[in-house]
């Protein structure tokens, strides 16, 4: 019988998450189908209740309901709690499962680039939900100091206060966006300012090695300018994939193997 599996959103028109799925299915012989789900704002929990009391095998969550996933949960995964969201849903014994794989996915799209995260200094841009989603994997990747830079500090100090006892064998930094100096090896931008056309602008004696940006298919502003230094970049589409196949491999047991769809 042919697993179903659904990606859950408002809007959702924009996910590529079913050729995603497709792909992997295809490379890995599993039968399965992936559709989308257009859940109203007030009925993400109902939603949820009819995909799992119809058979359904596993679910991806995607905006704006990741924390609503979060708190749906009867189990959660480490890196879910400290996280404080969900992006992927299973049913195992009559109780939800969640777990959070965008942080898995940033550090295996990182990997894939031939990108060091071994004992590395690392910026990001942001102190969102897309930044505290992804702290513990790349620290549980090598990274041995990330400074979080935010236009309002104490939005970065806060986080940095949240997450710092869950990731103790690493330095967390806070710093307002004004304030950016240092060395690193790795700079991410975080924030949504590629989607909203915001310009970010970065100091000029801010210096680092490597530059990626999470969000991907629009003109970036950070990646432009690290281009402009002559520093190696990439988009967001690797994390994209990644956090898929991290979702993928929970299901089915199977991990396809990234480079193969990038």
């Amino acid at each position: 019988m042919r697993k179903q599996f659904a990606v859950i959103g408002n809007p959702i028109e924009q996910s590529r998450s079913p050729e995603l799925h497709h792909a992997f299915a295809e490379k890995t012989g599993i039968d399965l189908q992936y559709s989308k789900r257009l859940a109203p704002l007030d009925g993400f929990r109902d939603s949820v209740a009819d995909f799992f009391n119809q058979g359904g095998v596993g679910m991806n969550v995607t905006v704006p309901f990741k924390e609503q996933a979060f708190a749906q949960c009867g189990v959660l995964t480490e890196r879910a709690k400290i996280a404080k969201a969900v992006n992927t849903l299973w049913m195992q014994d009559g109780v939800l499962h969640g777990d959070n794989t965008d942080g898995q996915g940033l550090v295996d799209a990182i990997r894939a680039l031939g990108w060091n995260l071994e004992h590395s200094d690392i910026l990001i841009i942001g102190a969102g939900g897309a930044t505290r989603g992804v702290i513990y994997p790349l620290v549980q990747a090598g990274a041995k100091k990330i400074v979080i830079a935010n236009r309002t500090l104490a939005r970065a100090e806060q986080l940095v206060a949240d997450l710092q006892a869950a990731v103790p064998q690493a330095e967390l930094q806070a710093m307002a966006l004004t304030d950016l100096i240092g060395q690193f090896d790795l700079a991410i931008n975080a924030t949504s300012a590629s989607l909203t056309g915001d310009a970010l602008t970065l100091p000029e004696c801010l210096q680092f090695n490597f530059a990626y940006e999470m969000a991907y298919g629009k003109p970036s502003s950070f990646l432009e300018q690290a281009k402009a230094r002559g520093v190696p970049t990439s988009e967001g589409f690797g994390m994209l994939v990644g956090q898929a196949i991290e979702s993928f491999y929970i299901w089915n047991g199977v991990k396809p193997e990234l480079k193969d769809f990038l």
